[in-house]
């Protein structure tokens, strides 16, 4: 029987135990930029990395033995002078290639609080359905300059919501998800407001249910609020579908595979609210997740349906395997008549959005170029990297319905990603800010402190850009 999902207070503990005390003895990592670098080292280092033909390609390895036999020095090829502003979490290719023990950098590091956070996230394993790990571990000692707390806050994130993206559907439904919601709300002294099954009719949220409702999990919305009413509205709503089979526009089963990540948002979302919350960032932040299993059942929403949506706007079904954008339009609907000062979607969207530009690089819209211009420096500064697109105005005739106010899928294959943003963005007239991830969240091959898996993608970009703009 898998054990619990991993627990906050469990989370923090291995990350605790994994950055050791500055001053704590450890085996020193020396950074190699080219081979001119060698150099500096003993003639016996350098014989050894001849031997074995090293060269300091970008994230190579080179453990090299003391006296003794043991290793007494790590040599680290950065590809490069200018590794930290190409790949700024490079140092998460070492835990996957070093031995267990103690490590430290043996010189300063560019930016000292991301060379430890790639190591930390380069240490994580998704082991909760796995027996006999190998429990040694490799542990780093915090580099000078970095602070303890903010390594730990953002780390802790990235591995809760990879956590909830590599749980199977059978394990992480929207009961579940609200769980973790709620465990991270009462953590930090949030509250969390939970609108289930058919109460969603009564409390008009007609599209959250409609999806929902073939389920023998009930849909749900989960409404967290944390943080002074005085200070910046920050609204974050997360795509939570735990599975989606397509409908009645049922996925092949090629496609189908991966779908308990249909819930990346919701992750991505909680995750920034983690860090948010970790670091007590003045904000009052509201995290809103339309949680939901998109099935197929006698009374699952069908194609050619016209559902009316909160604000009233009638939607025509074009294809019930873009369900996404229905309960998040129920949601922003929601958000939006608060009028918060930044309202903010994660979903995993639509596979337009990976054709354009691969799983790697979330396209991000907005209406703010202020807001997009330092976005996209953030992102690319803690290497979280994003891509503005267009809210392309002309695009919006795709949408046309012959017989409801819209569709919600285009009528044609082109612009499939631009055209989503649209449909959302018609759900949103107050708030003073509007901003839509289309991220993937998912790593389909290992790189530098990500592993293959569920990744809570841009979720560290936006918590820097709130960091930045609010001098934190």
């Amino acid at each position: 029987m898998p054990s619990k999902a991993t627990t906050l207070d469990a989370t923090r503990h291995t990350l605790e135990d994994l950055l050791l005390a500055r001053g704590t003895d450890a085996i020193p990592i020396v950074l190699i930029a080219s081979d001119d670098d060698l150099a500096g080292l003993s003639d016996l280092e350098r014989r050894w990395a001849g031997a074995r033909d090293w060269k300091p390609s970008q994230g190579a390895v080179l453990p090299v033995p003391d006296e003794t036999g043991a290793v007494g020095k790590v040599l680290f090829g950065t590809g490069g002078a200018e590794w930290a502003k190409d790949t700024p979490m490079l140092t998460g290719a070492l835990p996957g290639k070093l031995p267990a023990g103690d490590y430290r950098f043996a010189g300063p590091m560019p930016d000292p609080e991301l060379a430890a956070l790639g190591f930390l996230a380069g240490c994580y394993r998704f082991t909760r359905y796995k027996s006999g790990n190998d429990k040694a571990p490799r542990r780093l000692v915090l580099p000078e300059g970095a602070d303890r707390d903010q390594v730990l806050a953002l780390a802790e994130a990235l591995y809760f919501g990879r956590d909830l993206i590599n749980t199977p559907a059978s394990d992480l439904g929207p009961a579940e998800l609200e769980a973790a919601a709620r465990e991270l709300a009462n953590a930090f002294g949030g509250t969390v407001k939970v609108t289930e099954g058919s109460t969603l009719l009564a409390d008009n949220f007609p599209m959250i249910h409609a999806v929902g409702r073939a389920s023998d999990r009930a849909p749900r919305l989960i409404d967290i609020h944390w943080g002074a009413e005085s200070a910046p509205k920050v609204t974050i709503v997360g795509k939570g579908i735990c599975f989606d089979t397509g409908g009645l526009n049922l996925k092949p089963g090629g496609s189908m595979g991966l779908m308990k990540k249909d819930m990346g948002g919701a992750a991505s979302a909680l995750a920034f609210a983690l860090m948010v919350m970790r670091t007590k960032l003045p904000v009052r932040l509201r995290v809103l997740i339309p949680a939901a299993d998109n099935s197929v059942a006698g009374n699952a929403f069908r194609p050619g349906d016209v559902l009316t949506s909160r604000n009233g706007m009638t939607v025509e079904i074009g294809n019930t395997d873009a369900e996404g954008r229905l309960v998040l339009a129920d949601a922003l609907s929601f958000a939006d008549e608060e009028a918060p000062d930044y309202l903010v979607t994660f979903a995993t969207l639509t596979g337009a959005a990976r054709v354009a530009l691969g799983p790697e690089l979330p396209p991000l819209y907005a209406d703010d170029d202020d807001f997009a211009g330092k976005m996209l420096n953030a992102a690319r500064a803690v290497g979280d990297p994003v891509w503005r697109m267009p809210f392309w105005a002309p695009y919006d005739k795709l949408l046309k319905s012959n017989i409801a106010d819209v569709s919600h899928i285009s009528d044609g294959p082109f612009a499939g990603s631009v055209t989503a943003a649209l449909f959302l963005k018609r759900f949103v007239h107050d708030a003073k800010r509007f901003a839509h991830l289309d991220i993937y969240g998912w790593v389909p091959r290992e790189q530098p402190g990500r592993p293959q898996g569920g990744e809570p993608q841009a979720a560290r970009a936006l918590f820097q850009f709130f960091r930045q703009e609010l001098g934190s």
